[in-house]
Order: structure tokens, then sequence, then C-alpha cells
């Protein structure tokens, strides 16, 4: 069971266990659900501080959604681990509340720092056709009718294919699937975490593609993906049942130890191309020593080449 407090100046904690599912190699946590107890923290904040997200959406017609969450990963996490989450509010941006989240953790008797994360909120208006209060005073400002910043359209010719528009030239593999109920919240919108499998995914399908797929030098070589940094940022809105075309650029390597690559996606309306969200995620590999350690490796010829080889290549998964 958590427990969660809050100090006098707003400033919130939560006591907080990574979840089962996120247990994949080893013991360690996987990035996806380290943000996953990154918004557990966000949400629990928001309770904390008297706006539930349940009773903001049944009472008032608001979903509360985290459009921007920008976190780096200091030190990795394990599934029996017992993680504090310190939230605080922090300045305004234009785009929603904002929160700087810690996690910390023990390791050897003393307190370290796990992560620090940068979150945005909107409150998008919801009523779906069914009577809602007017918006708590506190949170008015932060009210909107679609979620997202923008982002630049991209054309696409009648019968081109849109991820062929989209890889075009560029060191970059692209995914379409059709978006399902369950990356969803508030009846349709795809929401921060259906983003965040979808850039897992991506990642997954796009070392696949490049013949260095996580199997392979996982059987090969004990070698497995670590990630210290991630980003996605919601531009637009996605909904149940729309094509998501998403797009991976691997954009710099760094000294054979990390590569940063860019996810991109996109929703298909009257011909143009819509940007959804974007996206930045850097990887790692370590070699696993025993059952609960792991340390950093250089990246060998075979993973250099792929990374930075076999431009434009595409693949499909489900229906385009």
């Amino acid at each position: 069971m958590s427990t969660s407090t809050t100090a006098p100046d707003g400033t919130t904690r939560l006591e907080i266990r990574p979840r089962y599912e996120g247990s994949n190699i080893c013991t360690w946590i996987g990035f996806k659900h380290v943000n996953y107890m990154v918004e557990e923290a966000v949400y629990d904040h928001l309770r904390q501080r008297g706006f539930p997200a349940g009773r903001l959406y049944e009472r008032h017609g608001l979903g509360v959604d985290i459009t921007d969450i920008d976190t780096k990963i200091k030190t990795a996490f394990h599934i029996d681990d017992l993680a504090t989450a310190t939230v605080r509010p922090a300045p305004a941006k234009g785009d929603g509340l904002r929160f700087l989240v810690e996690m910390t953790v023990e390791r050897g008797g003393e307190t370290v720092k796990a992560v620090v994360s940068k979150v945005a909120v909107q409150l998008r208006l919801d009523p779906r056709g069914h009577f809602a209060q007017e918006p708590p005073t506190e949170l008015a400002e932060h009210v909107v009718d679609r979620l997202g910043a923008g982002g630049e359209p991209v054309r696409v010719e009648p019968g081109a294919d849109p991820l062929d528009r989209l890889t075009a030239g560029r060191n970059a593999f692209g995914w379409a699937w059709r978006m399902p109920y369950f990356y969803c919240h508030f009846t349709e919108r795809v929401q921060m975490s259906g983003y965040l499998r979808q850039m897992e995914e991506i990642v997954d399908l796009f070392l696949e593609d490049r013949g260095v797929s996580i199997k392979t030098l996982l059987d090969e070589q004990d070698w497995i993906p670590v990630v210290p940094h991630s980003r996605i940022t919601i531009l637009d809105e996605a909904r149940m049942e729309e094509t998501l075309y998403t797009v991976f650029t691997v954009e710099n390597v760094f000294k054979r130890f990390t590569y940063t690559a860019r996810m991109d996606s996109y929703v298909l309306r009257d011909g143009v191309l819509v940007p959804t969200a974007t996206g930045r995620i850097t990887h790692g590999w370590a070699v696993i020593e025993n059952r609960r350690d792991w340390s950093l490796v250089d990246f060998d010829d075979r993973l250099l080449d792929a990374l930075n080889g076999k431009e434009g290549k595409t693949a499909g998964r489900g229906t385009a």
C-alpha cells in the first residue's frame, strides 16, 4: 500500500513501488514503467490538493491529461524497491499546470536520487453533451478545448503511402497501427501512457528491422538496452480507432556509447498527416553481470552499423 503526505508549502510525497509488469529483464524496471510511476505521483499530487481526476471529470467534465513528460533516470529501479516521489509545482510555461517530480530510493543504506521528471498537465473540457459544473476557480486558466500546441502538418499525395512520405531520405523506420481502446482514456483520446507504449514498441520493431533485435543481442552477447532519458509531448489529439503513423528517426550516435532518436506520430485526415505527438529517447546498452547488476558497454561494429544504416526502411503492423 502506498502512503502520501502534503507539506505546508504544497509539496506532496508519495511512497510507491514499480509495477510487476515492468520487470521485463531480470528485476530491472523499464523506462515506460518509470514514467508510469511519475504519472501516478502527479495524479496523487492533484488528489492531495483536492482535485482528484475522477471528480474533475464526473463533476466538471474535465479530463486530466499529461501532455508533456520529460524524464531522466539516474538510478535503475528494481521490482521490490520502495521509491519516494516528491512533487512540486513548477513555473508555468503557458502549456498547463507544471510539476517537478523527483524520486529517491534506498541503496546500501543511503538515499539516492533515481529520477527527475518535468511534467505538464492540461485540463481538457469534455462534457460529451452532459451537464458539467464550472471548473474550480484555481484551475480555470488551465482548461482547454483541445490538447496540444500543434505541429507542422505534412501533405500526402493521393494514393501515396504515408510512411514512404515520412521516412524518405531519412535514417528512419515507420510503423502504422490502429489505436485500440486500451490506449485511450476519457472515452476516446489516446493518452500519454499510450504514447509511452508506442515509443517502447517502435524501438523494439526498429532494432529487429536492423538485425539487432533485443532477443538477438541478449542471446548472443548478454546485452540489454537501457534508457537514461525520454521525453514525449502531445501536439494534438489522436482518437480511438484512428491509424497512428509513427516514425522513429536516429538523430545522433555519441561515441559508441549512446544514441538519441526522435519519435513522431501522425494521423491522416483529409489527405494531411496531422502531428499528434513528438518525443525523443536516449539508449545505451549494458551487459548483464549477474541477476542484479549490469554495466554499460561500448557499441560494437554490428550495432553501430545498424544504428547508422539502412535509410528509409519502413514496416507496417496491424491495420494501416
